[in-house]
């Protein structure tokens, strides 16, 4: 079985793969203070929940985008695991060509994101992944990684809000009912739902200009914590894969297992 870890500044996902099944799946919150004996019984005890054994994990792969807890893992996973982890990077044989400038810029998440949507929904395509930051990924019709946009999570504009507002509280990020708040708290969650979905909105409207042109529209997913919330309020958002990032941890570790000339398209386009 295989063992996929998706750290963020935020949260951080575990998934188990047996083959191609996602067995199970966790998500917890990253906290760079956490010791390799830490990671490693939290680790344990989900399986343990699970009724997985840990002894048969021969095989790990991590994307992370927190450098200060690359060591720790890795240390956790040869001291619990017995095994030297797979670090996904640019450098990683991941099948996908990167036109990013430089390409050593580009988030490890950002890159599994765009291996997994090319296999699963075919390109072109749009992957948003809602973070710590919000990324709009493009990728073209030659399964071409071509950038994209990066804006503050809604999370962090959020608390920027309840931090430098010294009257407002900090409330949750729902969906109201109606865009016009009959009270201090539901303006807000007004603001920052209504508010958020236009910004979504409004920057995927001028990516998918720019990619248009082709004999394909852009298909655009949505992964992350929030994608199902945000999603609803959006005109262009089209899917949402939660578990997309851990696919695309799977399918770069059986690449690099069994090196393929180039990502495989869906069976529909075979």
């Amino acid at each position: 079985m295989l063992l996929v870890i998706d750290v963020g500044n935020t949260n951080t996902s575990l998934g188990v793969y047996r083959g191609p099944e996602l067995v199970a799946h966790w998500r917890l919150t990253t906290n760079r203070a956490r010791t390799v004996d830490e990671y490693g019984v939290h680790a344990r005890n989900l399986f343990e929940l699970a009724s997985l054994d840990f002894k048969a994990i021969d095989a790990i792969a991590i994307a992370s985008v927190v450098p200060p807890l690359n060591y720790t893992l890795k240390t956790m996973a040869e001291t619990y695991f017995h095994l030297t982890p797979l670090f996904v990077d640019h450098t990683t044989n991941t099948g996908l060509t990167i036109l990013y400038e430089p390409a050593s810029d580009v988030g490890a998440d950002r890159i599994v994101d765009a291996v997994a949507a090319i296999q699963k929904y075919g390109a072109p395509c749009v992957v948003v992944e809602f973070g710590t930051a919000t990324t709009f990924n493009a990728i073209n019709e030659n399964a071409e990684y071509l950038g994209g946009v990066i804006t503050p999570g809604i999370m962090i504009s959020s608390d920027a809000l309840f931090e430098r507002a010294a009257k407002l509280p900090r409330v949750d990020i729902k969906r109201p009912q109606k865009v016009i708040g009959s009270s201090t708290v539901l303006a807000m969650q007004s603001g920052l739902y209504y508010g958020y979905a236009g910004l979504v909105d409004g920057v995927l409207r001028k990516m998918l200009e720019e990619l248009g042109g082709g004999t394909k529209a852009p298909r655009v997913i949505a992964t992350g914590g929030l994608a199902p919330l945000i999603a609803t309020g959006s005109e262009f958002i089209e899917l949402v894969d939660e578990t997309l990032t851990l696919e695309g941890l799977r399918i770069i570790y059986e690449r690099n297992v069994s090196p393929k000339s180039k990502i495989q398209r869906p069976k529909s386009e075979n």
